[in-house]
Order: C-alpha cells, then structure tokens, then sequence
C-alpha cells in the first residue's frame, strides 16, 4: 500500500472516523492484506489507552456490567472503546446482538465505540483479530478499551495477553463456587465481581473466593484480587453506585500497575504473545495452507488416522522440507 494512502487512512483514525475504523476492524476479521499494513504503520504511536479485559462464564453479566462501566467513565470524561466478542459471527443475530442493544444507549456519543469481533474458532474465548483491533482503538484516540470475552469459562486465560487489568465476572448459582478453586481463573483474575449479589448462595460464593484467595501464596506485586458485589439492574441507580466502586477498583489497580513498574512488564508479556501470533500467522498457517492445497495434508491425516504414520514423523518431515538450514 502507498505511503501516502497509509497515512491518509492513519489521520482518518486519529480523527476518530467511524466508518474507517469499522472497515479496518473487518478488514483484520477477514484477514486481508492491506489491513496488516495499516498495523505496520500506525503501530508506533500506541500504547496510549489503557485495557481493561471482562470475562466469566457465560451469562454471568459481562455485558450489563460493560454497558454500566461505559456510562462511569463516560462521567469521569474518559473516551471508551468496546470489544464484544462473539462465539459465532457479528451478524448472526445471536445472543450478543441483544447484548449490544443494551448498549445503544451510547451509540450516539462520540465519545464511544462499540464493534463486536467474531472468534472464528479461536481458542481463549478471543478472536485472533482483537489484538490488531486494540491497536487501532488505541490510535483513534479511547482511553480506555474495554475488552469482553465470549465466556467460555477456564479456557479463557487468553485475556491476560491483551488486558492491563481483568475482571473476572461469577455469579450464585452457576457453579462458580467450584469453578473459583480450579487453577485459572484465579490466576488471571485483578478483579473479582460477585454479580447478582442479592440472589441465594452470594454469601457462599464471597466465602469460598475468599478462602481461595487466602491459600494462594503470592500475588504479582502484592496486590490481592478486590471482591465487588453487585446487586440487581432492578435498581439501576444503586446498580450504577456500585459499577462507580468497580471502576474505582479498576482504576486503582491500574495506578497500582505504574507504581510498582509492573506495567511494563505486561506490556512485554502482551508483546511476547503478540510476536508469537504474527510467527504464527506468517509462517506456520501458510505452511498448511500450502499442504492444505496439494492434498498433502489429508494424506497425512488418513495415515495417521491409520497408525501407518506417527504426527511427529510427519512434523519433522514438514519441519525439513519448508526449514531448510543453509550450508
């Protein structure tokens, strides 16, 4: 793509133009060249906003709670970016556009921008696009970025490559009082929410995360995972009263993040992954496509399929044909 076509798009951005941006988030989607390049150049000047990753099992609350913090930092005048990702497609007409309809609230303020990204089957309850599309809400200028995951329960550790801070979303009665001693939802967890505080079994919950907490042996910087508790969108000005103390929370972890120069070290967590899934994409998919293509692939598949052939023999056999060492 020419130079000058790539900063005309990059100051599109910067302006906050909606329908570029859009087109450039479904661009990275569809895995199209050109938008790769956009990326490459305007990937310099990031690093600006500050992202904040919702997760939890499905049906815990995550995009109530997304709508109602969009409104908090609205107030406190902070610029927001929403990323809704979807187990299927954006334009299915599934469970998250009905999601996003309690959403719209916002969708006249410029201030917001909300697009939801499908998986496309990948794995962590991310789509392989919501990296990129991080980046580009970074450069249109949000301050925060607000990412909410599919919610496909433990499987989701993916958040912690892309969130400076993750809240982690449970609720009485749907089996998260055992869920929360398993290893990786603890692990990966800044903020705990108790949603649905007022329903049966709150109390349990709040004791069995606290017992959980209290038998771990460290935590990254000294900060101990905060428990809020929400109560019900019944009464949606105490509800937005307590969605004000989660985002204090949330606010708090992030000063706590600079304070203690773990920040960074983050943001190099975020670029390892980051440099893994570019590897990925430009050498490794390829790669199969290409066997993909001649049929070599499925071959492959049947023999192993067949005990003729172990998948190891094969990897190495790929390994030399397309990892030529030069004499």
């Amino acid at each position: 793509m020419e130079q000058q076509k790539l900063e005309k798009i990059f100051n599109r951005i910067r302006e906050g133009d909606v329908r570029v941006v859009s087109r450039l988030i479904r661009n990275l989607e569809d895995g199209i060249p050109e938008a790769k390049e956009v990326i490459k150049y305007i990937y310099p000047h990031t690093g600006h906003a500050r992202v904040v990753g919702i997760t939890g099992a499905p049906g815990a609350g995550k995009s109530t709670i997304t709508d109602f913090l969009i409104s908090s930092y609205r107030k406190q005048g902070k610029t927001v970016g929403v990323l809704a990702v979807d187990p299927t497609s954006p334009f299915t007409g599934g469970a998250l556009l009905g999601d996003r309809v309690r959403m719209q609230d916002h969708a006249g303020d410029s201030g917001v921008f909300i697009r939801s990204l499908a998986t496309r089957g990948a794995l962590g309850g991310l789509s392989a696009a919501v990296e990129d599309a991080i980046h580009v809400l970074d450069v249109m200028g949000k301050d925060v970025i607000i990412v909410e995951t599919v919610g496909t329960g433990q499987s989701e550790v993916d958040i912690m490559n892309n969130a400076h801070t993750i809240v982690v979303v449970l609720t009485p009665g749907m089996g998260d009082d055992v869920q929360t001693i398993k290893a990786g939802i603890m692990e990966i967890a800044d903020i705990f929410v108790i949603n649905k505080g007022d329903q049966p079994n709150a109390a349990k919950l709040y004791m069995d995360l606290m017992r959980a907490l209290d038998m771990m042996q460290e935590f990254p910087g000294g900060w101990k995972p905060p428990i809020v508790k929400l109560g019900n969108t019944a009464n949606p000005i105490k509800f937005a009263e307590e969605i004000d103390e989660l985002r204090k929370k949330i606010d708090e972890h992030l000063k706590f993040l600079e304070d203690k120069k773990i920040f960074e070290q983050r943001e190099k967590r975020k670029a390892r992954v980051q440099l893994i899934n570019a590897i990925e994409s430009q050498v490794l998919l390829p790669i199969i496509d290409s066997l993909e293509k001649n049929g070599r692939l499925q071959n492959m598949v049947e023999k192993i399929a067949n005990k003729q052939v172990s998948a190891h023999e094969f990897a190495e056999e790929i390994k030399n044909m397309f990892c030529r060492k030069k004499q």
